[in-house]
């Protein structure tokens, strides 16, 4: 016959306590209970844990070594319950983060970091691929919600804006705008921009184009497959520039200067969202949502489940 985790249990207080009497009470449970799951407990193990006296209960040399090893499974039972009800809460388990933008500096990557100081036992594992794949992953399940920058609409997801980031032109450094504190788009028009075929490339090539096309002219640019690092590595040695989001001037790269762009309203800002399917029954998504929700003072409601 098979003993369970609560004989286990009774067991070890009892041995704790010297008393059936006395680990009942600290259980709250009737002691005739106690008693009789003890008794099967050792009819389970076929030896007696405990000599039974009117001044109480002793173990038996026996006991005494199976107590001893019981105590760590009770232990481990206990923090696996513990880890189930974290996880059924979204305070554990895992959470699959896709982006489709740097992490090295600005709002992604702080609220990273102040989740997993909130949150360690949250295991939370980063993306960073193309919208395309990252969609992808959302529409299989592989991915519980992806922060992009770029067009808010995607079908079959819920998007909602989170934060915006500066924009900025990465210069090398004897450009003659690198003197400049900000650079207007105004001062780009006549730049030679290089970008990497990767996201999110295209998206701030469509910024560009939206903001610098003047009199049917298209801004000069040129779009690399390399990576975001590789592009941004060699303008120090050619004549060109790069724009850039917050988000990468984590990185510094000899001979590149980074510049604020500035609108006719300011600095220039490019917005993210967060992105994921409201069926999705991850419990750590949903608190993942109400801390972005809190951090960010947002307004979005979040789908009861």
């Amino acid at each position: 016959m098979p003993f369970n985790i609560r004989q286990l249990r009774y067991a070890i207080m009892a041995a704790d306590h010297g008393s059936f009497y006395r680990a009942a009470r600290a259980l709250d449970v009737d002691q005739s209970t106690l008693s009789r799951a003890i008794v099967r407990l050792e009819r389970s193990i076929g030896m007696p844990i405990f000599e039974r006296s009117r001044s109480g209960v002793k173990m038996t040399l026996a006991g005494s070594t199976f107590i001893r090893g019981a105590k760590p499974m009770v232990d481990t039972a206990d923090k696996l319950v513990a880890m189930m009800r974290a996880a059924g809460q979204g305070r554990a388990g895992g959470l699959m983060l896709g982006h489709n933008s740097s992490v090295s500096a600005g709002h992604l990557r702080a609220t990273l970091m102040n989740w997993s100081e909130t949150h360690p036992e949250v295991d939370v594992e980063c993306v960073e691929a193309d919208r395309s794949v990252l969609l992808a992953g959302l529409d299989t399940g592989e991915i519980d919600i992806a922060i992009l920058m770029g067009t808010a609409s995607q079908n079959g997801f819920r998007c909602e804006a989170v934060w915006s980031e500066r924009m900025l032109v990465a210069l090398p450094a004897l450009h003659p705008l690198a003197n400049q504190d900000v650079v207007h788009w105004t001062d780009l028009r006549r730049e030679r921009f290089l970008l990497p075929a990767a996201d999110p490339g295209p998206a701030i090539r469509d910024i560009l184009l939206g903001r610098l096309a003047v009199s049917g002219s298209n801004p000069n640019i040129r779009i690399a497959r390399s990576s975001r690092e590789t592009v941004l590595s060699v303008l120090g040695a050619s004549s060109g520039v790069s724009v850039v989001c917050e988000g990468s001037t984590g990185v510094r790269y000899s001979d590149v200067v980074y510049r604020t762009i500035h609108g006719e309203q300011g600095p220039a800002l490019s917005t993210f969202f967060a992105c994921w399917r409201e069926d999705n029954r991850n419990p750590a998504l949903c608190r993942f949502l109400a801390f972005i929700k809190s951090r960010h003072a947002l307004n979005f409601e979040l789908v009861k489940k």
